[in-house]
């Protein structure tokens, strides 16, 4: 118990030290004439560092056979060096005639990439598969005869011409079709103008078709057709009114069902469901239903060729993985994967060895919980090869025959490696290359930190990355720059090496430029991601600035009384709203193309999030209803020609701030769409910074032009 009370008391001690030694840091406060420089630097920087890292990755040109391949290397001075590496052994070569190396098609990650769920063709030819039967549309109704013959028989007495039936999809065995009511509804256009086209003194209204949260959708009514006598069949489920009109797909070896995939409006409810197309009878194979979302958009559904099982991913279980389906019984046979990490992605799948290929992340503990990792596993759930064993984010090709992959793997901390391995075991054949920053390094810039800390209930660790200013100095105490995207349809910190960018550019201006994921983002647990839901004005901030303050208690250059944040799209929102919600901790905003109000905002979107039907909790959420709030320093920035969120979700935002009384800057760029403003966007949210964190003025450029 002493022991206990002095190391208590000796944290508290600890802790006292700290603070006192961060409050007595002088802070960071540039001449105008440093700043000037720094501008030059940042200028310099952005130049130079481009093209500094050499050999950060490779590119394998296999040979026939997969014995080998060969790559090429670009050096400095835009010089290029050639390799040939012998498969087996990874002995590697340096090639002096490359006047016959031919260069091959990209392997990809594996090949024959899946195509996700919305990607698959959905087919609407009027021939049958046998090429026997011809079904055509005619004033809205569905006609059928023999290739062989010209009468035709009406088989739909209800279509016309508003309403007409469509999207035919023949059964492989020509036996049935499946056809769809139609009850049209248009999209309502959303209009911008072009205010500076050279070739009219008038401003140029233009519109596109746009749907909004809340906003009706085309319905589909489904019907099968018996080809034997020409009924018409109606299939027992709901209009299908949501997400288009769905992909068939036949049982392999009894065309007499198929099956189709539903995610009702309001993102939370999915079924797989099947039908029997003589009797129009369906039934659920799959009923995956939850109190806030499903993400229709990563599910992963693969039907097998021959076993009539399905390959289904879902978060029911709280993580994202994947399941083996009885598509005869239905329901889940067997769990493939499980535990506290991510199936992130399925590459391949082997139905004669009944292997699946994928990537995950959060299986390998003690690292970040966002790196791509590669693996293989068995539909029993059995047999599971990890293949990238290193701690790192990975990126694979595999060679032709898939015996042998190149796996290239970082960490924003760690440049690249690339490294020739056998696909049967991961077993490592040979190191090809490391990343070459020399050059980089000797520019003078500061290698990013990954830093971890706990969100908002102590337990979750945030994730993310920290740029220093290039020499910084740690006796004084610098502003931070957090640069924000919260949308809540993946992650979006760094887990590769970072190239220098913006942040970096940023920081050489004398701040420090941060990044990280906070809870409503994806790629981590169900309970992490349902932060977001009915509640977007969230964006993480409460763990974002608990993030802060624990990088500031670690080290005492970091001034947690000037933060400021920028963002795009969604981050623009999330920037602004940070002022509104949280102006006790942010001080400064840039927001570019903000979607303000999620009722402006694109349907599909917002409503994944938001939910249906669109209730009240849109108004409270909206940065326009909150305007009156702002404390703090704002800058707008819109392009005029935005097709992604209408410019007038920034204007409205405007307005309403000017209503309020409150004072902002406002960028409207002519002719410019979705976008961070550009180049003249960015250096603008540069002289904005340096104005409010940093209290110099920034560059007059129409006396002193950098």
């Amino acid at each position: 118990m002493l022991f206990l009370r002095v190391s208590i008391i000796i944290l508290f001690v600890v802790a006292a030290v700290h603070a006192a030694y961060a409050q007595s840091l002088p802070l960071y406060q540039p001449s105008r004439h440093e700043v000037l420089n720094a501008y030059k630097t940042a200028t310099r920087l952005d130049s130079l560092a481009r093209n500094a890292i050499l050999k950060g990755n490779v590119k394998a040109h296999w040979e026939p056979g997969n014995k080998g391949f060969w790559y090429r290397n670009l050096l400095a001075g835009s010089s290029r060096e050639f390799w040939y590496v012998e498969a087996r052994t990874g002995t590697k070569t340096k090639l002096t005639d490359t006047t016959k190396l031919v260069p091959t098609k990209d392997n990809g990650i594996i090949s024959g990439r899946i195509k996700s769920r919305w990607e698959r063709q959905r087919p609407s030819d009027s021939l049958s598969p046998d090429k026997q039967w011809i079904a055509s549309i005619r004033a809205g109704n569905v006609f059928l005869r023999s290739a062989q013959g010209v009468e035709a028989v009406k088989c739909t007495m209800n279509g016309d011409t508003t309403n007409p039936y469509g999207h035919i999809q023949w059964s492989p065995d020509s036996k049935h079709l499946v056809v769809f009511h139609i009850f049209p509804v248009a999209e309502k256009p959303v209009y911008y103008v072009l205010s500076s086209v050279d070739t009219s003194s008038r401003g140029i209204l233009k519109s596109h078709e746009y749907a909004q949260p809340g906003d009706p959708f085309t319905g589909y009514e489904m019907f099968t057709i018996n080809v034997a006598d020409k009924k018409l069949v109606k299939v027992e489920t709901e209009i299908y009114n949501f997400l288009g009109y769905p992909w068939i797909r036949w049982r392999t070896n009894d065309n007499n069902f198929f099956t189709f995939e539903k995610a009702d409006r309001g993102h939370q409810r999915f079924r797989i469901i099947e039908v029997n197309a003589n009797t129009g009878s369906a039934r659920n194979l799959i009923d995956q239903q939850t109190n806030t979302f499903i993400y229709e958009s990563r599910i992963f559904s693969w039907y097998t060729a021959a076993s009539n099982e399905i390959i289904w991913s879902s978060e029911k279980d709280g993580y994202n993985h994947l399941y083996l389906v009885d598509a005869v019984k239905g329901g889940v046979k067997n769990a493939i994967t499980g535990g506290n990490w991510v199936v992130r992605k399925v590459d391949s799948i082997d139905e004669t060895k009944r292997e699946i290929w994928f990537q995950a992340s959060g299986m390998n503990a003690g690292e970040d919980p966002y790196n791509i990792h590669y693996y293989r596993i068995g539909f029993d759930g059995k047999h599971l090869v990890s293949l990238t064993p290193d701690n790192a984010s990975h990126f694979c090709t595999f060679s032709p025959d898939r015996k042998y992959f190149i796996d290239n793997y970082s960490r924003p901390d760690l440049p690249a490696v690339t490294e020739l391995r056998r696909t049967s075991d991961g077993k490592l054949i040979s190191v090809l290359e490391r990343a070459d920053i020399s050059a980089y390094l000797q520019l003078g810039i500061s290698m990013p930190e990954v830093f971890v800390a706990k969100g908002r209930d102590g337990v979750t660790d945030i994730w993310g990355v920290v740029c220093r200013p290039p020499n910084f100095d740690s006796t004084k105490q610098y502003p931070v720059i957090e640069n924000i995207y919260a949308g809540p349809q993946d992650a979006f910190v760094p887990k590769r090496f970072m190239n220098y960018g913006e942040m970096q550019s940023m920081a050489a201006l004398g701040f420090i430029v941060v990044q990280c994921d906070g809870m409503g983002t994806a790629n981590r647990s169900k309970a992490f991601h349902d932060i977001c839901w009915k509640n977007l004005a969230d964006a993480g901030l409460p763990d974002r600035i608990l993030w802060i303050k624990a990088l500031a208690k670690k080290y005492p250059y970091i001034d947690t009384a000037r933060v400021g944040l920028y963002g795009t799209s969604a981050g623009g929102q999330n920037a602004a709203g940070a002022l509104l919600f949280h102006p006790e901790f942010y001080k400064a905003a840039v927001a570019s193309c903000g979607c303000h109000d999620n009722r402006i905002d694109k349907q599909w979107w917002n409503e994944q999030w938001m939910g249906y039907p669109v209730g009240p909790h849109y108004g409270e959420q909206s940065n326009i209803t909150n305007a009156a709030k702002l404390k703090g320093a704002l800058m707008l920035m819109v392009g005029e020609a935005d097709t992604n969120v209408p410019p007038e979700s920034t204007l409205r935002f405007a307005s309403a701030l000017i209503k309020a009384g409150k004072v902002f800057d406002l960028l409207v760029i002519p002719g410019m769409g979705h976008s961070d403003g550009g180049p003249y966007g960015r250096l603008k949210k540069r002289d904005f910074f340096v104005k409010h964190l940093l209290g110099v003025e920034p560059p007059d450029r129409n006396k002193e032009p950098m």
